[in-house]
């Protein structure tokens, strides 16, 4: 893959540092608002923790999750709630995912992925297709995690794709083996679909 960059040892000053350096050369490129998607999950809060101490202008970014588990946003499983309690008091807007929703297009998309190869809620039982004609879909993981056993709502693969950029932070060698076989498309997990079309930069912190 040309364009992917693999930052090894990255810990998370280092990229919450570069997440600052990307959005903020993304707000120097245009007036008005830009948009992000970021993940839930245990790894993204303490990086982004670290990057609203920084110089950034979060009153001009847009934040989507990249799926969110279909529950109240008070409920402990609520990644739009998480997200929504730390950015927003630095000034930035969350975007609660609907079903009938229309992304944007997104300067970034940072993307988790788990050790079975799925990325957002696009789960390998749901089949996620490059050409999905929706931009988000109601889906059911099989199995259902049981530390989250709840329906979700994810941006497909084509919302996901609608970006500047793709970033994704793998840590623990079995996961970094399945994103590794993914790039050498040794398997048709939802994260080598993701891999396979992407045409823009992708930076992988390893």
């Amino acid at each position: 893959m040309d364009n992917l960059n693999i930052v090894e040892n990255a810990d998370n000053s280092a990229i919450a540092a570069w997440l600052l350096e990307q959005l903020s050369a993304a707000l120097d490129a245009r007036d008005g608002r830009i948009a992000i998607s970021i993940p839930g999950g245990s790894t993204p809060f303490p990086i982004l923790e670290e990057l609203t101490g920084g110089a950034l202008d979060w009153s001009r970014i847009d934040v989507w999750p990249g799926d969110d588990r279909i529950v109240p946003e008070d409920h402990d499983a609520s990644n739009t709630g998480k997200i929504r309690a730390l950015l927003e008091p630095a000034g930035a807007k969350v975007i609660a995912l609907r079903k009938d929703a229309q992304p944007p297009h997104f300067a970034l998309v940072w993307l988790g992925m788990g050790a079975d190869g799925h990325i957002a809620s696009l789960f390998p039982n749901t089949d996620p297709q490059v050409c999905d004609p929706q931009q988000m879909r109601r889906l059911t993981p099989d199995p259902l995690p049981p530390e989250a056993p709840f329906d979700r709502i994810t941006l497909t693969i084509p919302a996901l794709l609608n970006s500047g950029a793709l970033a994704f932070v793998i840590r623990g060698d079995d996961k970094r083996a399945v994103f590794d076989a993914a790039t050498r498309g040794e398997h048709d997990l939802p994260i080598a679909r993701v891999l396979g079309a992407a045409t823009q930069p992708v930076t992988c912190f390893a």
